[in-house]
């Protein structure tokens, strides 16, 4: 087994045996979680592939299985499943057991505004920077929207994102090269700020915060529409 599939499946399978617990039940939601993640996921996938044939970024061939789908690693594609589902999980769950624990209103909206304008800036002002630009710039279209949409997970979402990030500079950092000899994944500073947090690119938090928090955005829209308990009903 690769050191990456292991990443992999070490995140995601926590988290999904502790779905079943009987309080939160949290597979409850697995329709809307799962057809949420495949939605993101095919948009980070199309990223990834642009971005990995054209040299912004690469994979390291000894911590992988040789297994490859349109240029990315088998591991690669896995990714966009396990850790946005144990992510999600994280946030779903601390919502769940701290249901008071949320920033107020103005605390929130100070916080987007903040980010938003410190974001597009470095986006505008780093364009010949393809990793720095795109990735904040989807990042400002998210908080932007959540922003006007008046979001009601992000009070909380910024509390658990915090939380998230623990375990996502030990699975990043790995792959970045922390602990062991090479890199699993590596970027082309070029095409970044330069900056990085111990190994990662500090571009990272911004793409998972976008990666994770969409799906959040879709998860709780499906949940309202029912579309799933609609597709059931439609087809009895």
């Amino acid at each position: 087994m690769s050191l990456y599939l292991l990443l992999n499946l070490t995140s995601f399978s926590i988290p999904f045996i502790y779905s079943f617990e009987k309080r939160m039940h949290y597979i409850q939601w697995w329709k809307e979680v799962l057809f949420s993640i495949s939605i993101v996921a095919l948009f980070f996938l199309v990223w990834d592939i642009i971005f990995t044939y054209l040299g912004y970024w690469g994979f390291n061939a000894t911590y992988l299985v040789g297994i490859d789908l349109l240029g990315l690693p088998i591991e690669e594609w896995l990714f966009f499943v396990c850790i946005p589902y144990a992510s999600i999980f994280i946030h779903y769950a601390f919502q769940y057991f701290f249901p008071k624990v949320s920033l107020s209103l103005k605390v929130t909206n100070f916080i987007t505004i903040s980010l938003i304008l410190v974001i597009i800036i470095l986006a505008l002002t780093n364009y010949n920077k393809a990793y720095t630009f795109y990735n904040y710039i989807f990042l400002t279209a998210l908080l932007c929207y959540s922003y006007l949409t008046k979001n009601k997970q992000l009070p909380i979402f910024y509390i658990t994102f915090l939380i998230i990030l623990i375990p996502f500079f030990v699975v990043n950092g790995i792959l970045t090269g922390s602990f062991i000899e090479e890199q699993v994944v590596w970027y082309n500073d070029s095409e970044n700020l330069g900056i990085r947090l111990g190994t990662i690119p500090v571009e990272d938090v911004g793409y998972a915060f976008t990666l994770i928090f969409s799906s959040v955005v879709l998860i709780e829209k499906f949940k309202k529409s029912n579309l799933f308990f609609n597709v059931k009903k439609n087809m009895l």
